[in-house]
């Protein structure tokens, strides 16, 4: 089976995780671009001697030789949290600029990447068109959605990956691999979720945290609280929250600011998930037989897909392709969280008594013995 060795043009490259899981499965990348000022600092420190330029919008071409173009092109327009505006939006609209920049030079892969939510955006529309465009273009494609808790690290976080291909069958890089996540026997695992939320949900997680979180244009990124097995209640430290993400702790410290760094983590794409990817691309993968059905016009798109040139085809998998080996949450843990205030824990407290939400039994307890120690240390 062939190994290929792929030179790679990045476009919204924002902190490189994309870009550092394909170096870690032996793919080299000769530019990236990327307009945010502090993505760029933390490039420019950790990718030293790689071209770099400040807009999509502005490139004329992709650089000779490129073999594979990625794109993890701005969620802000398709994200549950957003206005759901699509491909129409300001910021999702972008990756326009992908297909204008393939359209003049038919490289021989591609890889997108975005929130799952792309998948129900406006009906599902939003993905119809994304994988309209590649048809157009004479790509075959696949497309899964992969949580980063599959592979090693404490974090719940589901993306869709859709990798296309001219010349090569892309469902040998995404679609091998079927597994279920493995629960916690333990009696008292630490327990992730958002302190901020309570009253519809709270991005439960057991055993991890949940999906990190980059902001919004009216506030800064909000890190997630951990329930340890003592019941302290701790908002991690940035360096873990970089763990998190599959990067070295330290990874964003040319971003400076810590309002910054927690907004660049929460933006990434998470490094062993990219690896795993960047294998697959390297060398394709048996994926045996498929569970597939043929994807009617008003079927929901469902977690993987492909069409290699014989129509659209669905396919029943999971979200997790391996099981890596893995840390308890509580060791994985390298420094000091901040304990969660008594302010904070009080209010998520009377959100959560006050809504409607099926809470695990003990749950509430535990945060209130929390509230009781942080009270006394007052």
């Amino acid at each position: 089976m062939t190994v290929r060795r792929l030179q790679v043009c990045s476009l919204f490259s924002g902190i490189g995780g994309i870009e550092l899981g394909l170096a870690a499965a032996g793919h080299r990348t000769r530019m990236f671009v990327e307009k945010d000022p502090c993505a760029r600092k933390v490039l420019a420190d950790k990718f030293a001697g790689v071209a770099a330029h400040d807009d999509v919008t502005t490139l004329r071409a992709l650089p000779a030789g490129t073999d594979l173009v990625t794109a993890g092109f701005p969620c802000q327009d398709i994200s549950q949290a957003g206005r759901v505006r699509g491909l129409e939006g300001d910021r999702s609209g972008l990756v326009s600029h992908v297909f204008r920049l393939v359209e003049k030079q038919r490289v021989p892969w591609l890889l997108l990447e975005n929130v799952s939510f792309l998948l129900r955006a406006k009906s599902g529309a939003v993905l119809d068109e994304l994988l309209t465009r590649l048809e157009d273009l004479g790509y075959r494609w696949a497309y899964r959605v992969l949580d980063s808790h599959a592979f090693g690290v404490p974090q719940r976080r589901e993306r869709v990956f859709i990798v296309a291909a001219r010349d090569h069958d892309p469902r040998g890089v995404l679609l091998a691999g079927n597994v279920r996540a493995r629960a916690s026997r333990r009696r008292r695992p630490p327990v992730g979720f958002y302190w901020s939320e309570g009253n519809h949900g709270l991005g439960w997680a057991l055993d991890a945290v949940p999906p990190l979180k980059s902001g919004s244009s009216a506030g800064g990124a909000i890190p997630p609280a951990i329930l340890l097995p003592d019941d302290r209640v701790i908002k991690p430290d940035i360096r873990d929250a970089e763990r998190f993400q599959g990067f070295d702790s330290g990874w964003t410290e040319a971003a400076r600011s810590q309002r910054e760094r927690w907004r660049l983590v929460g933006n990434a794409v998470t490094v062993p998930v990219a690896a795993w990817v960047g294998a697959g691309l390297r060398k394709s993968r048996a994926f045996g037989k498929l569970d597939d059905f043929a994807l009617g016009a008003r079927r929901a798109w469902p977690v993987g897909a492909f069409n290699v040139g014989a129509g659209r085809r669905g396919c029943d998998l999971s979200t997790f392709p391996v099981w890596a080996p893995r840390a308890r949450l509580e060791d994985f843990l390298l420094y000091d969280g901040v304990p969660l205030s008594e302010r904070a824990t009080a209010g998520f407290l009377a959100r959560a008594r006050a809504s409607t939400l099926r809470l695990p039994e003990g749950f509430l307890a535990r945060l209130e013995t929390h509230l009781e120690r942080v009270q006394e240390a007052a």
